[in-house]
């Protein structure tokens, strides 16, 4: 079922937390809301459900006007973060929870449904346990069996995988994403974990002080992000200053290919490189210097000092990873995507200057754009 929110607006007390919010999830979709703490993703979540009151704006679940209706007439299933899950009721009592069940005809008809849903989920043969005999994960997925059970149009889940390790995490969270993808219901997934974000959602919406910044493709918020800001949040950056002209950028590194997405005119601009678009060659000749390393077993993150004290951070699998005081060149592969100068936040310039510093320029007569060298 679509959900369309039209200029939303909610707050709590005199101040609005939520300003001006327009998202559209498509039928069938699994959209992804990340923030930080604080930037409305569970005050949205909860004005959604009926939980929290709206203050203005419109919000439509494919013919229906939700504005006003009760909670429970919504027809949505809602996941909180912990599960809470009924500790007093078995797993089928739990999922069965909410479904009509009074009559004997109707009661067959939930046992069915009950059922099936623990056949889909993988939770067969534990219909009988309570909830304290589950394992974390098995606890999410009878969560969200309970919130499919009544046939909801849409699924709201809160940030369901924040209190699981960090081992079991990742299994339950692609499982719980294929549950629902094979059931076809609508999702609505919120999390502050901006890997996560880019891992489950069919699209992904970045909520700051209240206001959407970008709804877009996962690959897109992290490639073509709509600011440096944007950009920082969503993963490791390195951003320097440029001069656009056509289809290049000229930086201190180099000239570099813009992506065929940037609708940025010539002129001053801000240059995104991800931290593995660079690679690292050993050369005792070079300029450049590894100054440390951060091990994350399939790969690790370097600090590289190309001679002017302005340092680039790469990203190298760890059968590769240099070592500190190491002597390096740095190729730079690939599209860059940039940003107006003119759009810089006022905050952003002494970091965006940390990063451009006097970084060794290639010569004109140097490596071809989008394969530039640097520091040999």
């Amino acid at each position: 079922m679509r959900l369309e929110i039209d200029n939303l607006t909610a707050g709590h007390g005199r101040g609005d937390v939520l300003r001006e919010v327009s998202l559209t999830v498509g039928d069938g979709d699994v959209m992804v809301v990340v923030g930080p703490s604080g930037s409305g993703k569970t005050t949205l979540l909860r004005v959604i459900a009926g939980l929290h009151p709206h203050g203005s704006g419109r919000l439509r679940l494919g013919d229906r006007d939700l504005v006003g209706v009760r909670p429970e007439k919504r027809r949505i299933g809602l996941v909180p973060q912990d599960g809470a899950l009924f500790p007093h009721l078995t797993v089928a009592g739990n999922v069965a929870y909410g479904l009509p069940g009074l009559r004997r005809r109707r009661a067959a008809a939930r046992d069915d449904r009950v059922r099936e849903l623990l056949a889909a989920m993988q939770l067969d043969g534990l219909a009988d346990r309570m909830p304290h005999q589950l394992s974390g994960g098995q606890q999410q997925r009878v969560a969200l069996a309970r919130a499919m059970a009544p046939h909801p149009d849409l699924i709201l889940l809160d940030e369901p995988f924040a209190s699981l390790d960090a081992s079991l995490r990742e299994h339950v969270r692609q499982e719980v994403i294929a549950d629902l993808r094979r059931s076809g219901i609508t999702a609505m997934l919120i999390t502050h974990d901006r890997s996560e974000a880019l891992a489950l959602g069919d699209r992904v919406a970045v909520l700051r002080d209240g206001r959407l910044v970008q709804v877009d493709r996962p690959a897109d918020v992290y490639g073509r992000p709509v600011n440096r800001w944007v950009a920082e949040f969503v993963g490791e950056a390195n951003v320097l200053t440029g001069t656009r002209s056509g289809s290049t950028v000229t930086t201190a590194v180099g000239e570099l290919p813009v992506d065929g997405d940037s609708s940025v005119p010539d002129g001053p601009v801000d240059v995104l490189i991800r931290p593995e678009q660079l690679v690292v060659t050993s050369n005792s000749g070079a300029l450049a210097r590894v100054r440390d390393v951060r091990y994350f077993g399939h790969d690790v993150v370097a600090r590289v000092d190309p001679g002017s004290g302005a340092l680039l951070t790469v990203r190298a699998p760890s059968i590769e990873a240099p070592a500190p005081g190491d002597a390096v060149t740095v190729e730079v592969r690939g599209e860059v995507h940039v940003w107006s100068a003119s759009d810089r936040e006022p905050d952003a310039d002494s970091a965006t200057a940390a990063r451009s510093g006097d970084v060794e320029s290639a010569s004109a007569a140097g490596p071809a754009a989008g394969h530039v060298v640097l520091g040999g």
